[in-house]
């Protein structure tokens, strides 16, 4: 499928897992089970329209409070899921990228990101950007405390700060801002995801659920997206 026009950087919040295996009758595990096949086909479906940013917000720093069963569930899945899919990314050209405090990642998790990160470093197509232990407010917080030491090392002067400084103490200051945000489940809220980068941000939710999610649901998304005339303010 073509479209006349493809945005450059796409932002999923994938919601829904929970409710997906309670209407089930089903533990919540199976639901993030089952969405391992939403994040495939959008994958190859991003890479294939030639779509060269996907951020898929895959762990919150607010999902550390849910059960500690479901959450070493989660980051064992993580592991298992990179290794597993290592060698698809290299197939398809696909370069692993994270945000987030990766550091309050289980060890083992951390060393399979790390290692996925650097096999996939030379790829040239899709760049997939895992937001793990990610929290908006955390990193402009973090942001700040670095801006802060740095002004206080005489490395940087308060007046010379801008948007444009700012961004440089983002976790991926590179990172260009998401052209749209997805959100499934049919919330309509963003929930501490990239707080900075969508001020100007489309959205678009729809009421499926993440692990029903396809390709038919994300074209569905970029048809509206291609539709909208985007101002930024101007008129």
């Amino acid at each position: 499928m073509k479209f006349e026009v493809v945005p450059r950087h796409v932002a999923i919040i994938m919601d829904g897992n929970g409710r997906w295996a309670e209407e089930r009758r089903l533990p919540r595990i199976a639901g993030h089970q089952a969405a391992i096949e939403a994040v495939k086909d959008t994958v190859r479906v991003c890479g294939e329209l030639g779509i060269e940013y996907l951020s898929l917000y895959a762990f919150s720093t607010e999902n550390w409070q849910r059960p500690s069963t479901e959450v070493r569930f989660l980051m064992r899945l993580l592991r298992d899921t990179i290794r597993s899919e290592l060698d698809e990314l290299m197939e398809n050209n696909v370069k692993l990228l994270a945000v987030g405090r990766l550091q309050d990642l289980p060890q083992a998790a951390q060393e399979e990101l790390a290692r996925a990160m650097e096999l996939t470093s030379r790829n040239t197509g899709l760049n997939l950007v895992l937001a793990l232990s990610y929290g908006g407010r955390n990193e402009i917080l973090d942001a700040i405390r670095k801006i802060a030491q740095d002004i206080v090392n005489d490395r940087l002067s308060a007046s010379n700060i801008d948007a444009d400084s700012f961004r440089k103490y983002l976790y991926m200051p590179e990172l260009p801002d998401p052209d749209l945000l997805i959100r499934t489940s049919g919330e309509m809220r963003i929930s501490n995801f990239y707080l900075w980068q969508t001020f100007y941000t489309e959205l678009w939710v729809t009421p499926v659920l993440w692990p029903d999610f396809r390709r038919q649901h994300l074209f569905q998304a970029l048809h509206d997206y291609e539709k909208r005339e985007r101002r930024f303010g101007k008129v």
